[in-house]
């Protein structure tokens, strides 16, 4: 099951320190505005991760539709996707089917933050590239151990 989430999660309690400088936090977060798809990139799931919820939650509001978080589900399918976005508090919910949700998709501008994008698979990796095409205001940040493949997009490593 994939959930939605905009808070930073470090493991065991702890308070977590991001695993950048402030110069390189500087640098993401431009990149995150100026382009479509950007990927976080290292050995350390957790890192990865609390790293790309922080960048979500500094730019939620730089976005009319704010930041949706979902972690991806082992079995990285397109529905499973779908119902993770419909899930995201804030979110409004999303009309059931993938072409009702991609077409809804293509009217926001909304930053798409996908935790463990290694992931998906090939059907959702489609319809990820599809709804870049459709939809002019989706920026997508990914974190994972490889750069997404949906398309030219910049790669920050970890």
């Amino acid at each position: 099951m994939m959930m939605g989430d905009s808070r930073p999660t470090p493991s065991g309690g702890a308070t977590g320190t991001l695993p950048t400088t402030s110069t390189e936090l500087s640098r993401l977060l431009t990149a995150v505005r100026r382009g479509r798809v950007l990927t976080v990139t290292g050995r350390f799931h957790e890192a990865r991760s609390l790293l790309v919820r922080d960048v979500a939650r500094r730019l939620a509001s730089n976005f009319c539709d704010g930041a949706a978080v979902v972690t991806v589900s082992p079995d990285g399918g397109v529905r499973g996707l779908v119902a993770a976005l419909g899930c995201v508090p804030g979110m409004p919910f999303l009309p059931c089917g993938t072409a009702n949700a991609a077409s809804w998709m293509a009217e926001r501008d909304m930053l798409l933050v996908l935790d463990g994008s290694d992931r998906l698979g090939p059907e959702a990796l489609t319809w990820l590239r599809e709804l870049l095409a459709a939809a002019p205001g989706l920026r997508i940040l990914a974190a994972g151990r490889h750069p997404l493949a949906v398309g030219q997009g910049r790669v920050h490593r970890l």
